[in-house]
């Protein structure tokens, strides 16, 4: 789950990781009393949206006294920003943050994030403060430090120390860098984060080391031990169609595409959007069914898929291991003719009465095009929709 900069900001003081006095504002009005309130030299104006890039994209501004904060903040909110993150169509902006202005020496970059192929947490960190760590990665790679945590140990002082003599810091800020890392893993291993981001972590012209910008994501699969992050979840900034599915237990992702998939098992789903491209169309959907792929779950699936208008044809892909295909297919019949289903939709199981299963989708009665084999199927429904 995202959530927003302040809300990261706020999780990560309460843990002891320094970042600047802030506070949020839903209207120009509160932008401008948050300022008077805070009484500082200067301002920075953050648009809150769950996308980076916000600087390039005129979301992050520059305010000298409270006055400019809320005019700043009357452009600021309801303004559609684009970012390279949001696409063309970018995101309204619907909440601000008012921040104190730091005085910046030096810009680093510090994130903390699961290595799956080590199967442990890695510390990356590096000089180049405030630039995609992605771009970073591709052009000057020797620039990024790494250190990789035991999970029976955790985060010990020394990796920090190391980290930080690979930035060159040294003398108090070293000190300060190494409090730093340790209360962000805290943080990060108690909150069970599934990413944290700190872009730039600053080092002031006073000697502190500051998160100027906060990014973290939280673990789906653990939220049932932080009930209180519920609150934190900003559905205007979530894909309506995935808030919709994620009501059903429905795993949906939208994507661009032009052909609805419909399978069970995360793998298969992958391996499915994979044969469509390779067919020569492009999926415009991740939907993971689950293993029951009941009649419930299937009218469910339908429902989601065909609310978006770009789907021309439908590619249901199951594999009938605990579940068997003839209830999977009784299922995709019962549901198709509820919902009086126009769309064209190609078939494919595999497993368990495979042979029963094509029998009823072809007896149904309905214009489903049954799929011999894994390619057959993204064939056919590419040939379909073209």
């Amino acid at each position: 789950m995202k959530i927003h900069e302040y809300q990261s900001k706020e999780i990560l003081k309460k843990f002891g990781v320094s970042v600047p006095d802030g506070r949020v504002a839903f209207t120009p009005e509160e932008a401008g009393k948050n300022a008077l309130e805070m009484d500082k030299k200067k301002y920075v104006v953050k648009a809150q949206i769950h996308a980076g890039g916000r600087g390039k994209g005129g979301g992050v501004k520059l305010a000298l006294d409270p006055a400019e904060v809320k005019n700043i903040a009357n452009q600021m909110l309801g303004m559609k920003l684009v970012t390279h993150q949001t696409g063309p169509e970018g995101k309204i902006v619907k909440r601000i943050l008012v921040e104190e202005g730091a005085d910046i020496e030096k810009e680093l970059y510090l994130g903390m994030v699961l290595d799956r192929s080590e199967s442990r947490f890695v510390l990356m960190a590096s000089s180049e403060g405030g630039v995609e760590i992605e771009k970073v990665a591709e052009e000057s790679p020797e620039k990024i430090f790494k250190e990789y945590i035991d999970p029976l140990t955790g985060l010990v002082p020394y990796q920090a120390r190391k980290i930080g003599f690979s930035l060159g810091l040294e003398g108090k800020v070293l000190q300060k860098s190494v409090k730093f890392m340790l209360a962000l893993y805290n943080a990060f291993i108690l909150c069970d984060c599934s990413l944290a981001e700190i872009n730039p972590l600053v080092i002031t012209t006073d000697g502190n080391v500051i998160a100027l910008d906060a990014k973290i994501n939280l673990d789906d699969n653990a939220l049932f031990r932080h009930p209180d992050f519920m609150e934190l979840r900003d559905l205007d900034e979530e894909e309506k169609l995935e808030v919709e599915a994620s009501k059903y237990d429905l795993s949906y992702i939208k994507l661009d595409g032009t052909v609805g998939c419909m399978v069970n098992g995360a793998g298969l789903a992958m391996a499915t959007m994979d044969l469509i491209k390779l067919a020569g169309a492009t999926p415009a959907n991740f939907l993971d069914v689950g293993g029951s792929a009941s009649v419930e779950t299937v009218r469910n699936g339908f429902k989601i898929i065909l609310s978006d208008k770009n789907v021309k044809g439908i590619l249901i892909n199951i594999f009938g291991g605990i579940v068997r295909c003839d209830r999977v297919a009784q299922g995709v019949i019962d549901a198709a003719s509820e919902m009086n289903l126009k769309l064209p939709v190609v078939v494919r199981l595999e497993g368990t009465n495979k042979e029963q299963a094509e029998e009823l989708l072809n007896n149904s009665g309905l214009s489903f095009k049954v799929a011999t084999s894994f390619q057959d199927a993204a064939k056919k429904i590419v040939e379909i929709i073209k």
